[in-house]
């Protein structure tokens, strides 16, 4: 345990430091310069074409950095691939939904709960007793993660016979699976009317205080945004536009004229 945290204060999990990816002669992101304090929900928000994805796909190892590093518990993640990214703690969900549609939607978390097991390539064939074991406490925990986003009851249907708002649940629950320490969650509330993404708010604050996470998010309801994270980070053309709490987010007048709009008004969140 490090000096911070023995003396009781809140330790950074993730940092990004003057992070830049380059496509060619394309600038994606430029400059990065955040960090996420262990137990926080931090936003990251801003227009279309922003770079915020960009930002998840580095840090979970889907693009290689240009410049800067990106740091997570005190090591340095840069060069990692997306599977090691998730064996060190840090899971996401997509933008586009990615599920494995034709299988049902325990097979889906099973996936994802199995996925740091290996067995003997004999035994899984045979279907020795011990695989059979851990096949069924694999389905014990996989319901386990299912009923914390409120889908065991479907557990049996094929995931994309769904609706929509129950496949973005399923992909949490998927990401929860792999027991990270950091979640990403890109867009969750993406094709939610006001009243379903506000009622998953509430569950993504019940997933992150119950399974003490660490969660980024990246969101176009500021409904969302603002009932949920204590610090935002605001982009614009790849680079940091603003930083500040959501009080300080919504009355900043570069953010009004760049994304929230002159007309934004001020709501207020529990």
């Amino acid at each position: 345990m490090n000096s911070l945290a023995m003396a009781g204060k809140p330790t950074e999990v993730l940092e990004l430091r003057g992070v830049t990816k380059r496509f060619g002669g394309i600038t994606a992101c430029k400059d990065l310069t955040f960090h996420i304090r262990e137990g926080q929900i931090m936003g990251l928000i801003g227009p279309n074409g922003a770079g915020k994805t960009t930002a998840f796909n580095l840090i979970t190892g889907v693009y290689g950095v240009t410049e800067g590093s990106i740091i997570y518990n005190d090591q340095i993640i840069n060069g990692k691939r997306p599977d090691q990214i998730v064996r060190i703690g840090i899971a996401r969900t997509f933008q586009n939904i990615r599920l494995f549609k034709n299988l049902s939607v325990l097979d889906n978390v099973c996936i994802a709960v199995d996925c740091h097991e290996t067995y003997l390539l004999g035994a899984a064939c045979l279907r020795l007793g011990n695989v059979r074991k851990r096949e069924k406490a694999i389905q014990e925990q996989a319901m386990e993660y299912l009923a914390a986003v409120g889908l065991e009851d479907r557990a049996s249907v094929r995931a994309n016979s769904m609706p929509y708002g129950y496949q973005r649940k399923l992909e949490i629950a998927r990401a929860l699976a792999l027991k990270p320490k950091l979640l990403l969650l890109d867009e969750p509330a993406a094709g939610m009317n006001p009243e379903e993404s506000l009622e998953l708010a509430k569950l993504i604050r019940i997933l992150h205080e119950r399974f003490r996470l660490t969660t980024l998010l990246i969101e176009h309801h500021m409904d969302v945004v603002m009932s949920l994270c204590e610090k935002i980070y605001v982009m614009n053309f790849g680079v940091k536009l603003a930083e500040g709490s959501a009080e300080e987010i919504q009355s900043d007048p570069e953010v009004l004229r760049a994304y929230l709009g002159e007309g934004y008004k001020r709501a207020e969140h529990p």
